[in-house]
């Protein structure tokens, strides 16, 4: 049987893709184009329209979609494009995933961090509450579209992420030509915490997710060590061998360039534990901060 996998083009979709593969398992993309191979079926959310002949007696539905939190100025257009990316799409996926006559066993549904606001210096685990603000209002509606599906007796994992380590994308893609140009510097007062994970632990902890029937409701995809701002600079910095600036880029600098993307993406404190994944069994492959670099690098 297949896993079904939306998102499938991106950082974490595409190594995901490539490591289900790896062990022998068929895997399906959906993509919003004319499918161009037997593993492509085509969805499209905007028109609510999804084949449902590829879901139907699917094993399982990975659903990582949705437009990138930071590539863009948060405008008014682009926040509702924010929204309707994950919550609209998470929604006709769901309805259509309730409509099957061999519904999967399993969806893991893709979410944040953020969910749980800016939490400062505190230890917080799946446990704790949601937070404020624009991102964690996205989080909860996109949770609670994907909640849904239990309702048709599917096992529902909110799969909340933190920064996934990489040098293809995402954060660390992104800052790398900076620190390599000795650029780097701490954001805002860098005593904010930034919740990470190796790409590669992504990757096993949503298979171990896919494979251990226990785990169910919202999972930290975070390391178990978060780290300052501040010291995920300096790590980085230390793992290129590179000097830093000798000033942080200060808060006010970073809301005029980056606007409320700053304020809610890079300067609120996140120190999440992995809590589920910790007691479900899960191993992680790297814990510190600069091992997890080297690899990387």
């Amino acid at each position: 049987m297949a896993i079904i996998v939306t998102g499938a083009s991106g950082l974490l979709g595409t190594s995901l893709v490539a490591a289900l593969r790896a062990e022998g398992q068929e895997v399906v993309r959906l993509v919003r184009r004319e499918p161009r191979s037997p593993d492509e079926a085509y969805w499209q959310p905007a028109e609510q329209e999804v084949d449902l002949a590829a879901l139907d007696g699917a094993e399982a539905v990975v659903h990582l979609a949705g437009a990138s939190i930071g590539d863009k100025r948060w405008t008014a257009a682009y926040k509702r494009e924010l929204v309707d990316s994950r919550v609209r799409s998470t929604r006709v996926l769901v309805d259509a995933l309730r409509a099957l006559s061999r519904p999967p066993e399993v969806l893991l549904s893709a979410s944040g961090v953020d969910f749980y606001g800016d939490t400062g210096d505190r230890e917080i685990d799946e446990s704790e509450d949601r937070g404020t603000g624009f991102l964690a209002d996205l989080c909860v509606q996109w949770e609670a579209e994907a909640r849904r599906a239990g309702e048709a007796g599917i096992r529902t994992v909110q799969m909340r992420s933190g920064l996934a380590l990489s040098r293809r994308g995402g954060v660390l893609g992104r800052v790398l030509p900076i620190f390599k140009m000795g650029l780097g510097a701490p954001l805002g007062s860098g005593k904010q915490y930034w919740s990470w994970i190796s790409l590669n632990d992504w990757v096993g902890a949503a298979r171990h997710v896919l494979k251990n029937r226990d785990v169910a409701g919202p999972v930290n995809f975070t390391s178990p060590s978060p780290v300052t701002n501040a010291e995920f600079t300096r790590a980085i910095a230390k793992a290129l061998g590179r000097s830093m600036m000798p000033m942080p880029v200060p808060a006010f600098a970073l809301s005029i360039g980056l606007g409320e993307f700053a304020r809610e993406g890079l300067l609120p404190s996140h120190r999440v534990l992995p809590r589920t994944l910790l007691d479900s069994g899960y191993g992680f492959a790297h814990t510190s901060l600069g091992e997890a670099l080297s690899a990387v690098l």
